[in-house]
């Protein structure tokens, strides 16, 4: 591992750089009809340069973090949209107990009902059984959101399920890695804070950009065999 000078100066430039340095390392999909799928938000921008790069399918993996009590941004957990959830080891010594779990898990829940009428409220989710499902994020940091994702991905029976993420913490490589049949990561640093560390412009992206560069880019790509 490089040490923490060669760490700081180590960055992708935005998420569109990730994603393109990201698609060079996925190129042997190409020309097999992969589906793309970008666990929103801030994927759902990797995950069309990707489809685009590699002649594949877009489409999204709902999933939430469930946060810790005094710490939104830390996740103690995740929840898929069929309602299958994580719970980290550590999500009791911070704070989450049983019941707070639940009334996360319903909020978020909810929150995934009105994503989903909002990515795609004029189609179904792409199938993906038999096809090379590949799930995207701009990072991992716990690695619990990409658990779900991973975990809902596979109940739909691809022929074969990959994560690719830019950058992520040794800690959450380790915790995905059994999920997956392959795992593709650019950058896992030892010395890991956060996922925007690693990006020179990391802006938030919000519903209205994201459910754009979905119907965009569902437009133009081709159809499922």
């Amino acid at each position: 591992m490089p040490d923490s000078q060669e760490v700081a100066q180590v960055f992708f430039l935005n998420r569109h750089d990730a994603a393109e340095r990201l698609s060079q390392a996925l190129t042997r999909w190409k020309g097999r009809n992969p589906l793309i799928l970008a666990i929103p938000r801030g994927a759902i921008e990797i995950g069309r340069v990707i489809a685009h790069r590699l002649d594949g399918e877009l489409d999204v993996v709902l999933v939430r973090k469930l946060r810790a009590p005094s710490s939104p941004e830390f996740a103690v957990g995740a929840v898929a949209e069929n309602g299958w959830s994580y719970i980290a080891p550590h999500a009791l010594a911070a704070g989450a107990d049983d019941r707070y779990i639940d009334e996360e898990k319903r909020y978020q829940l909810n929150v995934l009902k009105e994503r989903r009428q909002r990515y795609t409220p004029d189609r179904a989710s792409t199938d993906a059984r038999g096809r090379i499902a590949i799930v995207v994020d701009d990072g991992l940091a716990t690695g619990a959101t990409m658990v779900a994702a991973l975990h809902a991905v596979r109940a739909l029976q691809p022929a074969r399920l990959i994560c690719a993420v830019p950058v992520a913490s040794p800690r959450g490589i380790a915790l995905v890695r059994p999920l997956a049949d392959e795992v593709v990561c650019l950058l896992a640093p030892e010395e890991f804070g956060s996922v925007g560390q690693f990006y020179r412009t990391f802006e938030q992206v919000e519903d209205e950009q994201a459910s754009r560069w979905l119907s965009e880019t569902v437009r133009r790509t081709p159809a499922s065999p």
